[in-house]
């Protein structure tokens, strides 16, 4: 009977991990970050959850005869700003996860 009173403190205790977990994940979304890429004529801005928020592209930057140049440039901000959003979702999560490699998290 003793063992049953230290597998429910660890039940309650996962659960609370649990919990935390999801409003880590949940907070994601409110959290953003930025990336700006040639001298910040291109710059986006993602959350915490992967998703784009805003992306601004100075007026300079934009010639109709070389549209793939801005493509380009487009492009490269979106992946860094993606980039920069799993990284922080690593950081926030993994204090959960303590290094563990969980699919989706």
């Amino acid at each position: 009977m003793r063992g049953m009173g230290n597998m429910q403190a660890m039940m309650r205790k996962m659960q609370k991990m649990q919990k935390d977990m999801m409003d880590a994940q949940e907070g994601l979304k409110d959290q953003t970050v930025e990336a700006s890429v040639s001298g910040g004529l291109v710059t986006v801005v993602a959350n915490g959850d992967g998703k784009i928020l805003d992306i601004k592209i100075k007026e300079e930057l934009v010639d109709p005869e070389d549209i793939d140049m801005l493509q380009d440039v487009v492009l490269t901000a979106v992946n860094e700003a993606l980039e920069k959003s799993t990284k922080l979702k690593e950081e926030t999560l993994g204090k959960f996860t303590n290094g563990l490699n969980i699919p989706g998290l």
